[in-house]
């Protein structure tokens, strides 16, 4: 039997996901593909006065890059809904709106292993669309699905801690 030191762990595959709004029960229909989890973190060079060869580095500010969501076109409506609620083409009297009412959302990701447990969770912060492309580039000579994505600047995300999956259908060989 293979002790806790010398037990196998294979990394998850990047395929298995879902993303949904925080605080709602389900997931955002057709997401295939998540990119742009990147957090960057100045770095300050201080240099003491008596010491003028060597200079020392500090940690500054830190950002976090946009995050893109793609899916299949459909007839859903959450992404464009939530481009909308930061810019609108027309209001009720003709004009140019920008509604800043709950457009800032929290999103969550969910990674998943083989045997469709949950595995890793990452919440995004104050989350908003900054780029919509409602379809991609149409092409009557080609044979593809028709994509949409949103962009969304954030305010940083964290992973939740989640307990150790157990292992199905793991057989071991001693």
């Amino acid at each position: 039997m293979a002790d806790a030191k010398t037990k196998r762990r294979d990394p998850f595959k990047n395929f298995r996901f879902r993303a949904k709004f925080a605080g709602g029960t389900e997931y955002i229909l057709g997401v295939s593909k998540v990119t742009g989890f990147k957090r960057s973190t100045e770095v300050i060079k201080h240099r003491a006065g008596g010491d003028p060869a060597t200079s020392y580095k500090l940690p500054g500010r830190t950002e976090y890059d946009p995050i893109t969501l793609e899916r299949g076109v459909t007839t859903d409506k959450a992404f464009e809904q939530w481009a909308n609620s930061v810019w609108s083409f027309t209001n009720a009297s003709g004009g140019l709106e920008s509604s800043l009412k709950n457009f800032r959302r929290d999103l969550i990701v969910d990674v998943f292993n083989e045997a469709g447990q949950k595995v890793l969770s990452y919440q995004v912060f104050n989350a908003w669309v900054s780029e919509w492309q409602p379809v991609s580039d149409l092409d009557a000579n080609a044979n593809a699905v028709a994509i949409q994505h949103i962009k969304v600047e954030n305010e940083g995300w964290v992973r939740e801690d989640l307990p150790e999956p157990t292992e199905v259908g793991f057989t071991d060989p001693a």
